[in-house]
């Protein structure tokens, strides 16, 4: 009993020691449903992270060719974090939104979002908030 206790903690220690830092990688998934007539959609899913960093990407598209294809992405950095989010539609339509948001150094934080309609008004809002006394 005892010879296996010492060989397990001494395997762990090891491993412990070996392992390096996570960075996950690429991951992702296709789902497929079909029915009669030639009704159905496929939607995908994607996703890889960095340290710093993540991108996303959804699609659905269906068998009578509607669907659109969504992608975020975010980054962060020495106090700053930004933003991406683009959708496209089958007929071309695109719309999404940026935001950044960064830390001041002073107990303040600035941030600013736009947002992109599919017909291509665009509006935004920014601003700084303060950390209360």
């Amino acid at each position: 009993m005892y010879k296996h206790a010492l060989t397990l903690a001494a395997l762990s220690a090891a491993l412990v020691a070996a392992s390096t830092p996570a960075v996950a990688g690429p991951r992702g998934h296709v789902i497929s449903v079909q029915g009669a007539n030639g009704r159905g959609a496929v939607q995908t899913r994607s996703i890889s992270r960095q340290p710093g960093s993540a991108t996303a990407t959804r699609s659905l598209q269906t068998n009578s060719g509607r669907g659109a294809t969504t992608t975020r992405d975010a980054s962060w950095s020495d106090g700053t974090y930004t933003s991406n989010r683009t959708t496209t539609t089958n007929s071309g339509k695109t719309f999404g939104r940026t935001t950044t948001a960064t830390n001041n150094g002073d107990g303040s934080a600035s941030f600013g979002t736009t947002a992109t309609s599919p017909n291509g008004q665009t509006r935004g809002v920014s601003g700084t908030v303060s950390r209360q006394p």
